[in-house]
C-alpha cells in the first residue's frame, strides 16, 4: 500500500494537477476516485471542503490543489518543480494565483454562460489572459525554453495545463480555440502533451467534449 492517497475525479482539472506533479515525481499512490455527485460517506473527514483533490500521506491530510502540490514538491523534492531563487519562486506562485483567479474563472464563464452576449463578454477577457500569458510570462520567463521557466518543468506549467487539455470542449461548445497568433502559448502546449507524465493519464477530446455537455448549455434562440 502506498504511502500517499489521492481523492480525485477523473474529469476534474484541479485532480489532474496533483496527480501530474506526482507522475511527474514518480511518486507511488493510491488512486481514490470519488463520484462527486454521489460522494461518499465520510469524505469529509479527508477533505474538510467536500472537494477534489485531497490526499492522506500517512496520518496527514491536506486539501486544495496548489497547496498539495507545494506539499508534495516539499515532501519528496526531487525533481524539483518549484524555482530555488526566492524571486523566481514568487513569481512562480504569482502565476498560480493568476490561474485560479484569472484563467479559470473566464474559461468557466465561458463555457457555463447560456447567454449569447455573456459568452462574447467572456471571450473578451480570456483572450486578454491568454495574451498575458503569451507576453508577460512565456515571451519573457521562459526566454527560448518550451515551458513558463524555460528548460525546466515546473508546478506553474502543470497548474495551468489541465484546462488546456480541456481546451477542445471550449472550441466544440464556444468556437473559441487557443489563437494562431499566439505561438508561444501554442508551443508550450505541445511540448506538455509530450512530456511522459502528461501523456500517462490524458484523456482525448472526446472525452471532454462528452464530459463537458452538461456545462454547456445552449444558447437561448431570440424569439
Amino acid at each position: 500500500m502506498a504511502e500517499i492517497k489521492v481523492y480525485s475525479s477523473v474529469s476534474c482539472p484541479y485532480a489532474h494537477r496533483t496527480r501530474l506533479v506526482l507522475q511527474e515525481k514518480g511518486i507511488d499512490f493510491d488512486l481514490i476516485e470519488i463520484d462527486l455527485q454521489n460522494k461518499p460517506e465520510g469524505f469529509t473527514k479527508v477533505s474538510p471542503y467536500g472537494k477534489v483533490p485531497a490526499i492522506t500521506h500517512g496520518d496527514n491530510r491536506v486539501w486544495e490543489s496548489a497547496v498539495i502540490n507545494e506539499y508534495l514538491d516539499e515532501v519528496f523534492p526531487n525533481p524539483p518543480l518549484l524555482p530555488s531563487n526566492p524571486i523566481e519562486k514568487a513569481q512562480a506562485r504569482i502565476w498560480i494565483d493568476f490561474a485560479n483567479t484569472r484563467l479559470v474563472p473566464a474559461f468557466s464563464n465561458l463555457l457555463r454562460s447560456p447567454d449569447a452576449q455573456k459568452q462574447e463578454e467572456a471571450k473578451k477577457e480570456l483572450y486578454k489572459h491568454l495574451e498575458f500569458i503569451e507576453n508577460e510570462a512565456l515571451g519573457k520567463l521562459s526566454q527560448n525554453g518550451p515551458y513558463w521557466f524555460g528548460e525546466s518543468i515546473s508546478l506553474v506549467d502543470f497548474t495551468f495545463f489541465p484546462w488546456f487539455e480541456r481546451w477542445a470542449a471550449l472550441k466544440h461548445y464556444r468556437g473559441f480555440g487557443i489563437p494562431e497568433d499566439f505561438t508561444r502559448l501554442r508551443q508550450w502546449k505541445r511540448a506538455l502533451k509530450e512530456r511522459d507524465s502528461v501523456k500517462a493519464i490524458a484523456n482525448s477530446k472526446e472525452f471532454y467534449i462528452e464530459r463537458y455537455a452538461r456545462f454547456a448549455a445552449p444558447t437561448p434562440v431570440a424569439v
